[in-house]
């Protein structure tokens, strides 16, 4: 088996390679903070001035109903696709690649991404449909199909998000997570991916609505232990963190490289930064607008739903990826050689924990690693069924999902990352352009929410009032 996967991993290197070089190192990394500048300012500061209000919004949207998922299972659901191995490995490969600078970075990813994920999501509601089984169903392929009327657009996009979501992304999960089990407990990986299949498939059998169930009491658990745990490290070292967040500020502008090198240290911490802040959290890529769309909002307004995804950005990368990072940095296991990815974490945790610190970042990965790979399934089922897949379709899927979950545990970690960050980048590509020229709309939507927000009410949304919006809007879902 071994050997068949070195062969493929030998044909696939060359091809991902060139394309994670296109647009990773010439359109991505300057693209995605160009629009989350953009949306930034036309929407004036939105992630600022309306912080305060998403948390009010994420404690009023508990409740679902035939139609939708709740806006807090929506929120749960996009965030056990976000806090994955990328808030644990991800993070670590970025400081070990780009260096502390690299922290920087992914915090000016994320501030800037919650204004790029509140578009995103705003349009997934705006332009979602319902399906024949009633329930809505929504997401870039529909708002590129109906709103800007290029279908091609979203069976690009859908197919994208196929093969990153439903294939390459479980891999990446899955290979952190064995990684974790056997350097914490000893599993041997045929053992991690006998019951990852086993679990897994209990559960995307389910549907949506069974990953949203699960997500609502796992999410929540897991995020808030973590946060703890860290919160907990970082008082009881407290006068180290000034000088942890100076090493962070002077390796993001290359202050510490030697003369002739400043640009070089600064493009690569930007690089990685960039590059790990958008697979931890997301914002662009794409992927939490498919299950956003399927929420039944509160209130009961297209922009609403757009707020509290913005807010999984803040959770995800600003909350439990800086926790990560700055854990590293104070354990100064950084740069010592030996450790890869999920690892570096697990010795830094060791520093402070003793030898139980690894068996809680195992445990940890498994959490968010399993409830990342349902996540992303989540997303794959919604565009199959864009794309016509029937119940054939799905279980065609599901088999596929589970298969590359098994490969994943025994691949290379190199390639998996590099497959993924190809694939995200071809998916963030295509929904950067859509969101950009649909953005009008966006601020349209924004401007109706602030304006009745100020009138004291609780802003409703009525397709009838906005003629120029009604094309390619279901008018039963928004009368």
């Amino acid at each position: 088996m071994q050997v068949l996967l070195d062969a493929i991993e030998a044909v696939l290197a060359p091809v991902v390679g060139a394309i994670n070089t296109v647009l990773w190192d010439y359109v991505l990394v300057y693209g995605l903070l160009a629009v989350g500048v953009y949306f930034s300012l036309r929407l004036r500061g939105l992630q600022f001035r309306r912080f305060g209000h998403m948390l009010r919004l994420v404690a009023r949207g508990t409740h679902a109903d035939d139609s939708g998922i709740s806006p807090f299972q929506a929120l749960c659901t996009s965030l056990a696709a976000r806090v994955g191995t990328g808030n644990l490995a991800g993070v670590a490969i970025a400081l070990a690649v780009g260096g502390p600078g690299a922290l920087f970075w992914m915090w000016c990813t994320a501030v800037l991404g919650m204004a790029t994920a509140y578009a995103e999501s705003t349009l997934a509601q705006l332009y979602k449909v319902r399906g024949e089984d009633g329930q809505y169903r929504g997401g870039p392929s529909y708002y590129m199909t109906r709103g800007l009327k290029h279908r091609w657009m979203g069976v690009a996009f859908a197919l994208a998000l196929l093969l990153s979501y439903g294939l390459v992304f479980s891999s990446v999960h899955a290979n952190a997570m064995a990684q974790a089990l056997e350097g914490a407990f000893g599993l041997a990986p045929v053992t991690v991916a006998s019951g990852l299949v086993v679990l897994t498939a209990a559960i995307i059998f389910g549907g949506l609505r069974s990953v949203a169930r699960f997500a609502s009491w796992v999410v929540p658990f897991m995020s808030v232990a973590y946060l703890l745990l860290a919160g907990g490290i970082v008082l009881t070292h407290l006068p180290q963190v000034p000088g942890v967040l100076l090493q962070v500020l002077r390796g993001a502008f290359g202050l510490d490289a030697a003369a002739g090198g400043l640009l070089g240290v600064l493009s690569v911490a930007m690089l990685q930064g960039v590059k790990r802040g958008l697979y931890s959290n997301e914002a662009g890529m794409g992927s939490a607008p498919n299950v956003a769309a399927a929420v039944t909002p509160v209130p009961h307004h297209p922009a609403s739903q757009g707020l509290v995804q913005a807010l999984g950005v803040f959770i995800d990368t600003l909350l439990v990826c800086t926790a990560t990072g700055i854990i590293i940095l104070l354990s100064g296991v950084l740069g010592e050689g030996g450790h890869d990815g999920v690892q570096v974490t697990q010795a830094a945790m060791t520093v402070f924990l003793g030898d139980w610190g690894a068996g809680f970042v195992a445990v940890a990965m498994f959490f968010f690693a399993f409830t990342t790979i349902l996540g992303n399934y989540s997303y794959a089922e919604s565009n199959l069924l864009y794309l016509g897949g029937g119940r054939m379709g799905l279980l065609v899927l599901r088999l596929a999902a589970l298969a590359t979950i098994t490969w994943g545990v025994f691949s290379k970690v190199q390639l998996v990352w590099d497959a993924a960050d190809a694939s995200m980048a071809v998916m963030a590509s295509i929904n950067l352009v859509a969101i950009v020229m649909l953005s009008g709309v966006v601020v349209r939507l924004t401007r109706d929410y602030d304006a009745q927000l100020r009138a004291g009410g609780s802003p409703t949304f009525r397709i009838v009032e906005h003629p120029g919006m009604a094309s390619g809007v279901d008018g039963d879902i928004w009368r």
